[in-house]
């Protein structure tokens, strides 16, 4: 019987919520989370609960926000004056952008605050700082295919879909 372990491709079902119980995602009904295994694609807590299970075990897992998408970075939440920005789409709050530093690095940003002058964006991922608990069932293992593992990710069916 295959356990998932690094360069396994899992199909999970999932429902994700926070630590007061507020539901945030799950799975699609059937269309399970496809992902590969021990190359990041999961948060740190998630991923090493799975490495071990079988196709049909369910765990309920509980990440921190350390071993989740991390602690809120104070840093990361910056005040534009909206004159200064590039002219590009209009934007609303919500919207994410990413922001290129000129050295071929990037950084998201989730549009927090508009006002007349000035546009407030916070680059922390909207689940950082929570405890989350992800309820999940393994519905498929298989070994990833040689191309996946190269490119470090899952292919769709009939080959490479980015």
């Amino acid at each position: 019987m295959s356990t998932i372990q690094n360069k396994k491709v899992v199909q999970l079902n999932y429902t994700l919520t926070d630590d007061q119980g507020e539901f945030l995602d799950q799975s699609e009904p059937g269309a399970p989370l496809v992902y590969l295994h021990g190359v990041g694609e999961l948060v740190d807590g998630l991923e090493k609960e799975l490495t071990g299970c079988s196709v049909g075990d369910k765990l309920n897992v509980t990440v921190d926000p350390v071993s989740g998408y991390g602690e809120i970075d104070e840093a990361l939440t910056l005040t534009f004056e909206r004159d200064k920005l590039p002219e590009g789409p209009e934007l609303e709050v919500g919207m994410q952008i990413a922001t290129d530093f000129g050295d071929g690095s990037y950084q998201m940003f989730w549009v927090q605050e508009i006002t007349e002058t000035q546009i407030m964006v916070d680059g922390n991922h909207p689940l950082a700082g929570r405890t989350l608990t992800f309820d999940v069932e393994v519905m498929g293992i298989r070994d990833a295919t040689e191309e996946e593992i190269a490119h470090g990710h899952v292919h769709g069916e009939g080959g490479h879909h980015h």
